[in-house]
């Protein structure tokens, strides 16, 4: 299984950005797919993840202001990122719960946001 992920950059306070992580390979069923950030020096944290029965969860710093969503057919995560801040910067992981299978993580993508 592999996880293609895109759609970071540079971005001014206040701003939007998507990302997309799209699964591919041999046949697998899907627990959960979402996002985790690490900034520099910190740890890993969740952003957002979202389970097959449509089960949502999201960090308290990104509650109203970003949405995760799916395509199952495409098997892709999105994550729709407004109002962004400076404190979102950050390399985001799209990461997938497969179903006897364990996770698999995306190569990550940058975040900037400047202020």
């Amino acid at each position: 299984v592999q996880l293609q992920a895109s759609g970071g950059g540079l971005v001014q306070a206040g701003g939007s950005l998507r990302l997309s992580c799209a699964a591919s390979g041999s046949s697998f069923r899907i627990n959960a797919m979402g996002w985790y950030r690490q900034a520099p020096e910190k740890q890993r944290e969740l952003v957002a993840v979202m389970t097959s029965g449509g089960s949502l969860n999201y960090a308290d710093s990104v509650k109203g202001r970003f949405t995760i969503s799916r395509d199952n057919a495409k098997k892709t995560v999105y994550l729709q990122m407004n109002s962004l801040k400076p404190e979102d910067t950050a390399v985001y992981y799209c990461y997938v719960d497969l179903y006897r299978r364990g996770d698999y993580w995306g190569q990550g993508t940058l975040v900037t946001v400047s202020s």
